[in-house]
């Protein structure tokens, strides 16, 4: 494993727990809500839940009435579980990440056209959020959108799109990728909404045409790809993680002369 900075060379990567006061004192603060009305008998109940979780003596700090017999928490105090940091593999895009100038410049250069790129936020998501900060032109946190990017050609249609049209969409401009943004989540809509996007393409032919991404906040790249996608962005990715991966991989998969 390569050389990690920690906070002391005394860090037993092998055993490493949470620090709160004191190094290696395993203090974590957690945060839930119990459908029971504000009271000592719901503090209890939220001391009793976190030793259940694995805290030991648990302090409740605080406590707030959320109306119709609903309280929130935050719960502090020690765990005793520990995490081999050595043995982490996170699967992730392995791609080498240039800025908005850059992308337009290496696409110039090494593919010598304007790529194009498709995205929406599908099925019954009508948040725009996810897919404007990719691709809108003002982009987000500083980072701008793929419209502004030299050689790109970015197509957003915007939230509550059919995959169906989507995919339509993409087959009528030829596009090189197509970004799905899935930011409603609740009872894994998501997880369906990709799956049958995967197999929508599957039954046009155009699968192994198109790169096919997803990003969104419980998006992750080993995620994306166990449901068939080429790649997964997840929070703290922006449009020039998307660009850098797509012209990569159209070199790669030799489609610089893509019909």
């Amino acid at each position: 494993m390569s050389t990690v900075t920690t906070a002391t060379s005394t860090v037993d990567l092998t055993k490493i727990k949470p620090y709160g006061d004191t190094y290696n004192d395993g203090k974590v603060q957690m945060s839930f809500t119990l459908p029971v009305p504000d009271g000592e008998e719901a503090q209890e109940a939220a001391r009793q839940y976190a030793k259940l979780m694995g805290m030991d003596e648990p302090s409740v700090t605080h406590h707030s009435d959320l109306g119709i017999g609903y309280t929130f928490f935050v719960v502090y105090g020690p765990v005793h579980h520990t995490v081999d940091y050595t043995k982490i593999h996170v699967t992730k895009v392995e791609s080498d990440v240039f800025d908005r100038v850059e992308c337009g410049e290496w696409i110039a250069k090494n593919i010598g056209r304007t790529i194009t790129m498709v995205g929406a936020s599908t099925g019954s998501d009508a948040h725009t959020v996810g897919i404007d900060a990719i691709m809108n032109m003002k982009g987000f946190h500083g980072h701008f959108g793929l419209e502004r990017f030299k050689n790109v050609n970015a197509v957003n249609m915007g939230s509550q799109v059919p995959n169906e049209e989507l995919i339509a969409k993409a087959i009528e401009l030829n596009a090189d990728a197509i970004l799905v943004s899935q930011t409603v989540t609740q009872k894994d809509v998501h997880i369906k909404n990709l799956t049958n996007m995967v197999e929508l393409c599957e039954a046009e032919g155009i699968r192994d045409r198109m790169l096919l991404l997803c990003g969104g906040p419980r998006i992750s790249h080993e995620l994306a790809q166990e449901l068939g996608f080429d790649a997964g962005f997840g929070p703290e990715t922006y449009a020039e993680h998307v660009c850098s991966y797509v012209m990569q991989e159209i070199v790669a998969r030799g489609w610089v002369n893509k019909k």
